[in-house]
């Protein structure tokens, strides 16, 4: 064999193709062992609507098994590419997704009517938190950080946007003091890794421990007694763009939110032109990939690690937000639950992106709010199997369609000048 084809022999991933294949066969007995009658009706628009579009109703039967077959041509076809180049395009994934989720809702709701507009509202409000610790994460990790603690940095905006909010009875003032929360904690984190050079996954978990600690407390002592004064939080006023917020389907979604959801659209499109555009994406993804070639040529790596970190910590603390504040919502304990630590598996399956982490974040939201709305329809779909979808979709796009994938080449690694 040829350089170029132990190369290309080396590169090649069959994870893709093999996870396709397993839920190919796992959708085909599902629909062959529980099968559904009747039809299947999606409404796509609201009364609220201006523009209102009709109905579609499809039959069951007819639906599951049609997607059944596009399914298994869809792995042949990664399996066939994967042959051929290595690497499964990331088009083939993303419709895969998109059909076997279309075939699901067809059969999980058959003889009820799905609210799709309501579906991907949801989907995109429970997204929100999980874009900006994905955000946070893609950012530390390229610039050489390892974040675990951005469960931690949610939760103590959560906790600190209430208690600022209900004491003032502004949100803004709640949403920036919620910034200054999620700096503190990634000041800490930051300090231990790359000033005392303190494993940084250690530190990562000691800090979500301490955060989860410190806002119980002060919950059970403090807010509780005074919910009236500390934990009464105001929620920021939805706002409707002109024009956008009447397109069908897509502007109740996007453009009928608050600002918490604009800033989002805003930090997605700073930080993926930043990274990718500016002098100061060049910088990060130096100290983040190769420490001592950058200090080399003048860029000071430690610094330059430790404020991106507090960056990515108030956009966690900002994120944190959308569980008190963004939703008017008092605080409770722990009730991030667990967002963080999805955050941290978009990042993985968005490969550090910040544009493919989003769209990671995306699709484990539309997973949260399926089980909401299959919950409210009465599906027969065991309510067990429902509570554990957002956590089954993260093991799939993580173990089974990620490939191999490289992370930030000094990510964890503490630099020492030498």
């Amino acid at each position: 064999m040829t350089t170029q084809a132990l190369e290309k022999a080396e590169l090649r991933s069959w994870k893709a193709p093999i996870a396709l294949a397993v839920f190919s066969a796992l959708y085909t007995l599902m629909i062959a062992l529980a099968p559904r009658e009747g039809s299947t009706t999606f409404r796509l628009s609201t009364a609220a609507d201006p523009v209102q579009l009709g109905e579609i109703t499809v039959p069951v039967t007819l639906t599951v098994w049609v997607v059944c077959v596009l399914l298994v041509v869809l792995t042949a076809l990664a399996a066939l590419v994967v042959q051929r180049s290595g690497k499964t395009p990331l088009w083939i994934l993303a419709a895969y997704i998109i059909i076997m989720i279309y075939g699901f809702l067809a059969w999980a709701a058959a003889g009820a009517t799905i609210p799709v507009t309501g579906l991907l509202a949801g989907a995109v409000a429970l997204a929100i938190p999980l874009i900006y610790g994905a955000l946070t994460g893609v950012i530390g990790e390229r610039v050489g950080v390892v974040n675990i603690a951005i469960e931690g940095q949610l939760l103590a905006g959560a906790f600190t946007a209430a208690v600022v909010a209900s004491l003032t009875r502004s949100p803004v003032l709640g949403l920036v003091a919620a910034m200054v929360a999620g700096m503190l904690v990634a000041f800490v984190l930051a300090a231990f890794a790359i000033k005392y050079l303190v494993e940084q996954v250690i530190v990562g978990v000691v800090l979500n421990v301490l955060v989860v600690g410190l806002t119980s407390f002060f919950y059970s002592q403090v807010l509780q007694p005074n919910a009236a004064l500390l934990n009464s939080p105001p929620r920021f006023d939805r706002i409707n763009i002109p024009l956008l917020s009447d397109i069908p389907v897509i502007g109740p979604v996007f453009f009928r939110q608050t600002i918490i959801v604009y800033l989002m659209y805003i930090a997605v499109a700073v930080v993926w032109f930043g990274m990718t555009r500016t002098r100061w994406g060049l910088r990060l993804r130096a100290v983040g990939e190769h420490p001592q070639a950058a200090d080399t040529v003048g860029i000071r790596v430690n610094p330059t690690r430790f404020w991106n970190v507090l960056l990515a910590g108030a956009i966690a603390g900002l994120g944190g937000t959308v569980f008190t504040i963004g939703n008017g919502i008092a605080f409770n304990k722990e009730m991030t639950a667990g967002a963080g630590f999805i955050a941290l598996a978009a990042v993985i399956f968005g490969q550090w992106d910040p544009i493919k982490a989003t769209l990671a974040a995306l699709l484990f939201g539309f997973a949260s709010s399926l089980q909401n709305t299959l919950s409210v329809i009465g599906s027969p779909v065991p309510s067990e199997f429902m509570l554990m979808l957002p956590y089954v979709v993260t093991i799939f796009v993580v173990a089974g369609v990620v490939g191999r994938s490289r992370g930030p080449a000094a990510a964890g690694q503490p630099y020492v000048k030498g």
